[in-house]
C-alpha cells in the first residue's frame, strides 16, 4: 500500500513553503515565470489529448486518463488531510493531479499516455517559491511578476521547454530588467544584459555553466542589430542554456 515512504510526488509536495520567504520567490521569478508558461503549455497538450479544454488549465487530469482509478483509502485520507492545507483551489487540484497521476502511473502504467509529464513544471514552480494568486483583473501573480494565463490555442504553439534541471532554471533567475542576446547565425553564445536602478551588466553564459561579464554586446538595440545580434525571448533563452549545459556534461 502506499504510504509516505513511497510518495515522492508527497513528499516533496511537503516541503512547499506555500506563504514562506517572499525574499526566496523574488529570487526565482523568472524561473517561476518559464515553469508557469511550461505547465500552461503541457496543461493545453493534456486537455486537447482528452478533448477536456473546459478543463484548462489547472485541473487533475488523472479523472480522464483513468476514470476508474482512485487511492487507496488510507493513501486518500493522507492526501486529503495534506491538501487541506494548501492555500487555494487551483493549487490544490493540481497538487492532488500530481500525486494521483504518480500512483496512476505505479498502477497502471500502460493507462497514462506518451505525453510530456503535466505536472513537472508546476511543482518545481511550487518548490523555487510558493503558491500564485489570480487577481481581479485575470492575472496571475506569481510573487514578483504578473502573469497572464493567454488561451489554451496560444499556449499549443509557444516552444517547448525541454529541460528543467537545476541548472537551467538556476541560469535564468537574476536582479533586474534582462534582455538575451546570441549570433543571428544561432551559433552562440549567450549574453545577457540586466538592467539595475543605477547599474547595467551585460554577460556571457560560459562554459563553465555561469554568468561571466563579458564586452560583448553593444551600448544600443540598434547596435545589437547592427553588430549580428538578435533577442530572444526568456524560453528560447532557457533552451539555449539547456543545450550549453548538455554540451558541456559531454
Amino acid at each position: 500500500m502506499t504510504n509516505r515512504a513511497s510518495s515522492p510526488m508527497l513528499n516533496r509536495l511537503r516541503t512547499v513553503e506555500w506563504m514562506g520567504d517572499w525574499d526566496y520567490a523574488f529570487g526565482h521569478v523568472m524561473s517561476r515565470r518559464i515553469l508557469m508558461r511550461e505547465y500552461m503549455r503541457r496543461a493545453a497538450v493534456w486537455v486537447q489529448a482528452y478533448s477536456v479544454e473546459s478543463e484548462w488549465p489547472f485541473f487533475d487530469v488523472t479523472q480522464y486518463v483513468d476514470p476508474e482509478f482512485q487511492l487507496p483509502p488510507e493513501f486518500s485520507a493522507e492526501v486529503e488531510e495534506y491538501l487541506s492545507h494548501v492555500p487555494s483551489g487551483a493549487v490544490r487540484r493540481t497538487c492532488a493531479g500530481a500525486v494521483r497521476m504518480e500512483e496512476l502511473r505505479a498502477q497502471n502504467p500502460a493507462a497514462v499516455p506518451d505525453l510530456p509529464d503535466l505536472y513537472e513544471p508546476l511543482v518545481l514552480f511550487y518548490e523555487r517559491g510558493g503558491e500564485f494568486f489570480r487577481d481581479n483583473a485575470g492575472f496571475l501573480d506569481l510573487t514578483g511578476a504578473l502573469f497572464r494565463p493567454g488561451t489554451l490555442r496560444g499556449h499549443l504553439g509557444t516552444p517547448p521547454l525541454i529541460t528543467l534541471s537545476d541548472t537551467v532554471l538556476d541560469a535564468v533567475d537574476g536582479e533586474g530588467r534582462i534582455s538575451y542576446y546570441t549570433a543571428s547565425d544561432g551559433q552562440g553564445p549567450l549574453l545577457r544584459r540586466r538592467e539595475l536602478r543605477d547599474e547595467q551588466c551585460d554577460e556571457l553564459f560560459s562554459r563553465d555553466l555561469r554568468w561571466e561579464p563579458t564586452d560583448r554586446i553593444p551600448g544600443s538595440e540598434e547596435e545589437a542589430k547592427d553588430a549580428g545580434l538578435v533577442e530572444l525571448d526568456e524560453i528560447a533563452a532557457a533552451k539555449l542554456i539547456g543545450v550549453i549545459v548538455a554540451n558541456a556534461s559531454r
